[in-house]
């Protein structure tokens, strides 16, 4: 991107893709942290932000250092650039019962995850701080994929005919993070301003 996208606007004069996504967050938890390296770019969202514990490591790392600093024993945890998350999707997900390590949700399509059965939406997830043994074992051992570690816990997914009747066309999962993509999402953002309100509400 050449930027940092997570302070980049859906369009001109928009708010930054980390506002959008902070707003969504908030409608389901009452503990909404940032994960990054520099506090003092991101302390205008007023939220805390924390570092990562391990450097360096992607995804992995991020997840975390979440987990260490949740307040609650379960974390949902999303990118930064996924601007149209669906609040209703995100309610059904934190409603379900806590007798999960990890509830993520799966999207029909080739995996590069080498798994079967379509793709994980691993950045969209709900993850407990069980978790967190697992993933430092997987760290120290010099493993970054986030499923590594999936194996040593109780995963629980949501199945994409469920997700649909939350976000029929799956747009909580549009990544903006190229230009092409950062255009396409502005594109998109314009179109919901003209949807009415109360159908915008269960986006």
């Amino acid at each position: 991107m050449g930027a940092d996208k997570a302070l980049m606007p859906l369009g001109d004069g928009g708010p930054p893709m980390l506002a959008l996504v902070m707003e969504r967050l908030r409608d389901v938890a009452d503990d909404v942290t940032i994960v990054a390296n520099d506090a003092e770019r991101y302390a205008r969202f007023g939220s805390p932000v924390v570092p990562d514990v391990h450097a360096d490591i992607g995804p992995l790392g991020g997840i975390h250092a979440a987990l260490s600093h949740a307040a609650h024993d379960h974390c949902l945890i999303v990118a930064c650039d996924m601007p149209f998350l669906s609040a209703g999707l995100l309610h059904r997900m934190a409603s379900e019962p806590r007798d999960f390590d990890v509830l993520v949700p799966v999207l029909p399509g080739e995996s590069r995850q080498g798994r079967q059965g379509g793709v994980l939406q691993t950045l969209h997830a709900i993850y407990s701080k069980r978790c967190l043994p697992h993933i430092a074992s997987r760290i120290r051992d010099g493993h970054r994929q986030v499923i590594g570690f999936f194996d040593d816990v109780v995963v629980r997914t949501i199945e994409v005919d469920e997700i649909k009747t939350w976000d029929p066309e799956l747009r909580s999962f549009f990544n903006a993070n190229t230009p092409e993509t950062l255009a396409a999402a502005a594109a998109m953002a314009k179109e919901e301003e003209h949807i009415p309100g109360e159908m915008r509400s269960s986006l």
